[in-house]
């Protein structure tokens, strides 16, 4: 498949199931799967027609390994907006996490610390590198590092997704070393 036609597929799935499947009438269950069938007719009818064979090479090669597919069914591994429970068990976080936001978000996450804003969970990277990759989709990167250990021993729940991400409801500014 070409790139740009897996880029238009991967933003497509995103689109419809971490955030609005009810624009093209799929209903996601309880844990965010939906049958790929039922997928890729929804798609079909509306006029974004796609194989299986698409479908699993952009879950396979996708970076980010945002999708899983589990025999029939396929979802995202994180970042809905739209209600879902993943079922996730909870998770010993590191000692550190990291978040990669943009340079004017700072001002506002000093005051505040990080909150989930439209999503479900706050999104940590296990890694500086990653962190940084995501922070630049935002302009400016700018990598805050987390204490997830002190947080954890707070009381603090976290959980990782199939993909690596780690979520946590929130992260108070206590817990957060900005960089400078």
């Amino acid at each position: 498949m070409n790139p740009q036609r897996s880029v238009r597929l991967s933003k497509y799935l995103a689109r419809h199931l971490r955030h609005a499947p009810e624009r093209i009438g799929i209903t996601l269950d309880a844990q965010g799967w939906v049958s790929v069938e039922e997928l890729m007719a929804a798609a079909a009818h509306h006029g974004f027609p796609f194989s299986r064979a698409e479908l699993e090479a952009v879950v396979a090669d996708n970076d980010k390994q945002r999708y899983t597919i589990e025999a029939d069914r396929i979802r995202a591994n994180q970042g809905h907006s739209v209600p879902v429970d993943l079922a996730l068990p909870p998770a010993v976080p590191p000692a550190f996490l990291f978040h990669g936001t943009g340079a004017r978000n700072v001002s506002v996450i000093r005051r505040e610390g990080l909150r989930p804003m439209t999503r479900h969970a706050v999104h940590l990277s296990p890694d500086r590198a990653t962190a940084t990759r995501v922070g630049a989709r935002r302009g400016t990167p700018v990598v805050l590092t987390v204490d997830a250990a002190a947080m954890h021993r707070a009381g603090h729940g976290f959980q990782v997704s199939a993909n690596g991400v780690w979520l946590t409801a929130a992260v108070p500014t206590a817990f957060l070393r900005f960089p400078g």
